[in-house]
């Protein structure tokens, strides 16, 4: 199961770091991902971390102010983002997959519900 938290309402230009909870044992084991999904658009890819975290890849649109990390000892996993801008509104979920580092949608089996993030202009 994966819960997110951490979204919210921000100021563009501020910072907001969402996070996303990972029950079970197998968390060390799984790439893990941050998508995101704006109304009326489909679901992107924002970020990706393999399972030591120590691979990650970016989205053209993030890379320079987002960073994704994880901390397999606590089952967590981070979205640290920058300098934010009112087109990064959207709904983030945090994705697993156990089939190595991916970038589709379709190849993430496990999903959380969701966080809402909103930049005001």
């Amino acid at each position: 199961q994966l819960v997110e938290s951490g979204g919210g309402l921000v100021q563009a230009g501020g910072p907001l770091t969402p996070s996303c909870a990972s029950s079970g044992g197998f968390f060390s084991r799984f790439s893990m991902a941050w998508f995101r999904q704006a109304p009326g658009k489909e679901r992107e890819l924002v970020a990706v971390a393999s399972s030591s975290g120590v691979a990650t890849y970016y989205a053209n649109s993030v890379k320079g102010r987002f960073t994704i990390s994880r901390d397999n000892a606590k089952n967590m996993l981070y979205l640290q983002m920058n300098s934010l801008k009112p087109e990064d509104t959207a709904i983030y979920y945090c994705a697993a997959t156990n089939y190595g580092t991916r970038f589709k949608v379709d190849d993430y089996a496990y999903w959380g519900q969701g966080t809402q993030v909103t930049v005001s202009s």
